[in-house]
């Protein structure tokens, strides 16, 4: 199952009635039970028949924290780009690298436009639209939030 399609699945079963669903494939088992409004989401990933690994999610977030996917939301011919997982910001893969993005600078989907650290995973965040970067509304080495809005683009 890919992340775009877990992500789709947590959107649904969060606006849903449903109260607990559970999904197991050879490579992936996801666990959502709901407790009142709050969803818990936890997902067990193997990488090898007897080692399996275990990642507990915020309430709030609903995105694997290794999902690379940008989201974005549409104000008039501008989009904001937001984070899809908690993590530390960065806009260039090292400190002696120039920024993957400016204000002014055009980007197109897919372009990597930041870095986000997540439990010392460097996450590559790619565009999923194209235009022309307005603003970067988040401080170079930063935490930021999942769903936090990272640059705004317009189209």
């Amino acid at each position: 199952m890919e992340n775009k399609e877990i992500q789709k699945l947590l959107d649904f079963i969060a606006q849903s009635n449903l109260d607990e669903v559970s999904i197991e494939t050879s490579e992936l088992k996801l666990s959502v039970k709901r407790y009142g409004a709050a969803p818990v989401v936890q997902q067990v990933i193997a990488s090898a028949p007897q080692v399996a690994a275990s990642v507990a999610v915020a309430p709030v977030a609903y995105a694997v924290p290794t999902l690379p996917v940008v989201a974005p939301v549409v104000a008039s011919n501008r989009v904001t780009i937001k984070s899809p997982m908690i993590g530390t910001f960065y806009r260039s893969a090292s400190p002696d690298r120039p920024s993957l993005t400016e204000v002014g600078s055009d980007v197109t989907k897919g372009q990597p436009v930041c870095i986000i650290e997540a439990m010392k995973l460097f996450n590559e965040i790619e565009s999923e639209i194209s235009g022309r970067i307005v603003e970067v509304l988040v401080e170079n080495a930063t935490p930021v939030e999942f769903d936090q809005p990272l640059f705004v683009v317009e189209q």
